[in-house]
C-alpha cells in the first residue's frame, strides 16, 4: 500500500508541467546527478568515455518533456543532431535515444517525421544507431508505425517495447527484424491496457525476450532485475543463442556491481545515459519505479 502511494506521488510529480519547467532553472538537484550525466553534451560524452574505458557502450538521451510548439521541437531536433555530430567527432561508442513527442508528434505528425528524418540522416552519416523510445500508451501505435516506416529506409533505427502492456507480444511479432529494447515500462497505465502485478509483467517480459531472440533479431535486454537476467542467461545458453545477438542494458547510476559482473562474464553491456536540463520528469519516474531509489533524493537533498 505504501509502495503504491509512493509510486503515485512521484508519478504525479513527473507529470507536473510547472515543476518540470521550474526544475530547468534549479539545475540538477535532489540527488539527480547520480542518475543524470550533467546538463551538457560535453558532460554526457565524458560519462560515456568513462564507461567505454571499462568496456561498456552507451546510449545517450537528451532529456525533454512537454514540447508543445514547433520552435521547441526544432530546438530539440537541432540538439539531437548536434549531439550526433559531437559523438562522431569524439569517437566514443554510443548511440542516441529520441522521443517523438519531444520532436513534435503532438504538434503535427508530418512535422515530427521530417525532424526524425534529419536525425536519422545525420546518424547514418556517422554510422550511429538511433533508438526511438517508447512513451506512454497513447503514443504507442504512433511509435511503432513510425519505426516501421523508417526502418524500410534506415537500418540504424529501432524502438522499445514495454512488457506491462497487454499488446506487446503482438507488437514484437509485428516488429520482427527490427532491433528492439525490451523494458518493463515506466509510465502509469490503466488496468485496461496494462498488467498491474509484477509477476505478470515479469512473465510477459521473458516471453517478449524469447520471442524476439528466437526470431533471430538483435535484442536489448534492459533490466536491473537480477532474477530476470539469470533467466535470460539460462535461456540463451539452452537455446545456443550467440552473444552477438543480444546485449544487456541498464540505466546510468544503477546496479553498477551487477553490470560489472555481466561484463566480466563476457556479455555486452550498454548503459543508458540521460543528460540535459529537462531532468525532473525522468528523475521522478526513476524514484517511482522502486522505493529504494528514493534514497538518492534524500542523500542529494541533505548534501546541499
Amino acid at each position: 500500500m505504501i509502495e503504491t502511494i509512493s509510486k503515485n506521488f512521484f508519478m504525479s510529480l513527473a507529470n507536473n508541467k510547472s515543476l518540470n519547467k521550474a526544475a530547468k532553472k534549479w539545475g540538477l538537484n535532489f540527488g539527480a546527478t547520480k542518475v543524470v550525466a550533467g546538463s551538457t553534451i560535453d558532460s554526457a560524452i565524458g560519462a560515456v568515455r568513462h564507461l567505454n574505458n571499462k568496456g561498456i557502450v552507451a546510449t545517450l538521451d537528451h532529456l525533454g518533456e512537454f514540447v508543445f510548439t514547433e520552435k521547441e521541437a526544432l530546438e530539440a531536433t537541432d540538439y539531437c543532431i548536434k549531439t550526433l555530430e559531437a559523438i562522431g567527432l569524439s569517437g566514443v561508442k554510443t548511440g542516441l535515444s529520441i522521443k517523438i513527442t519531444q520532436l513534435g508528434l503532438d504538434i503535427d505528425r508530418n512535422f515530427c517525421i521530417n525532424n526524425i528524418k534529419r536525425i536519422l540522416e545525420t546518424a547514418k552519416r556517422h554510422d550511429l544507431f538511433v533508438r526511438i523510445d517508447m512513451e506512454d500508451y497513447s503514443h504507442c501505435q504512433d511509435t511503432i508505425d513510425i519505426t516501421k516506416m523508417f526502418h524500410e529506409s534506415y537500418q540504424n533505427v529501432g524502438t522499445v517495447i514495454q512488457s506491462y502492456l497487454f499488446r506487446s507480444l503482438d507488437d514484437v511479432k509485428d516488429l520482427k527484424g527490427i532491433p528492439l529494447r525490451i523494458v518493463k515500462g515506466a509510465y502509469k497505465e490503466s488496468p485496461e491496457v496494462a498488467y498491474q502485478e509484477k509477476k505478470d509483467i515479469d512473465e510477459n517480459y521473458l516471453n517478449l525476450v524469447k520471442e524476439h531472440l528466437l526470431g533471430g533479431t538483435y535484442t536489448a535486454i534492459a533490466s536491473h532485475d537480477h532474477i530476470l537476467i539469470e533467466k535470460v542467461k539460462q535461456f540463451v545458453q539452452e537455446n545456443n543463442i550467440p552473444k552477438n545477438l543480444f546485449e544487456f542494458q541498464m540505466l546510468y547510476g544503477f546496479r553498477r556491481t551487477l553490470w560489472e559482473s555481466l561484463v566480466s562474464e563476457g556479455y555486452k553491456m550498454r548503459i543508458y545515459v540521460p543528460f540535459g536540463n529537462d531532468w525532473f520528469g525522468y528523475y521522478m519516474r526513476r524514484l517511482a519505479e522502486r522505493p529504494q531509489n528514493v534514497s538518492f533524493a534524500f542523500k542529494g537533498f541533505f548534501s546541499k
